[in-house]
């Protein structure tokens, strides 16, 4: 019988031991309380196996680029200009022109609204051209070649006086060596016939 009070000796002194050990061992938290070294969290320190089949990429967000919009090609409408031009300025056929120049749908811009008016002037539509000198005049206050065919208009209306303005808005703008100032002035000088 002696065996067994030592025996549960030793047990009691195991197991005091045993609880010192885990009060050495245990974390004190921000909070001042005691916990369990086992409960904290694991660090993952090993390799990743090599084996294994990697978690899939997370799914980005597809992207969708807008198109640019399509530029409409000038092609047709310098083609169709130039088919104008020569028919006012190599084959003075100015009715035809007109109707070319229109079909182009872009009596907003300078060069067709300047020609629409030559033209109109040519075949004695007077007040036609003027409407498409100002229309041409609206679309780029700068466009030289209207300001000279303009005042070629004011000319022969007997306006010399407005004709002279528009000289002198031309050499304001491309100076007195520009073909367009030089054509006026000598129209106003009576060196050439308009």
């Amino acid at each position: 019988m002696r065996r067994f009070p030592c025996l549960l000796l030793a047990a009691v002194l195991m197991g005091t031991a045993a609880m010192s050990q885990a009060n050495a061992m245990s974390i004190k938290t921000p909070q001042g309380q005691t916990a369990d070294p086992a409960a904290a969290p694991k660090l993952d320190t090993a390799p990743p196996d090599p084996n294994a089949n990697p978690a899939p990429p997370p799914k980005e967000k597809a992207v969708k680029k807008k198109k640019a919009p399509e530029k409409k090609s000038e092609r047709p409408f310098i083609d169709g200009y130039r088919t104008a031009y020569d028919l006012v300025y190599k084959q003075r056929n100015y009715a035809d022109a007109i109707d070319a120049l229109r079909a182009l749908g872009r009596d907003d811009h300078p060069d067709v609204a300047n020609l629409i008016g030559f033209s109109s002037r040519k075949l004695g539509r007077t007040e036609d051209a003027k409407v498409w000198y100002e229309k041409a005049l609206a679309a780029d206050p700068k466009h030289t070649r209207t300001w000279q065919y303009y005042g070629l208009w004011h000319l022969e209306q007997g306006d010399r006086a407005k004709a002279e303005e528009h000289l002198e808005r031309i050499g304001a703008i491309c100076g007195q060596g520009c073909e367009e100032y030089a054509s006026l002035r000598d129209a106003l000088d009576g060196n050439i016939s308009y």
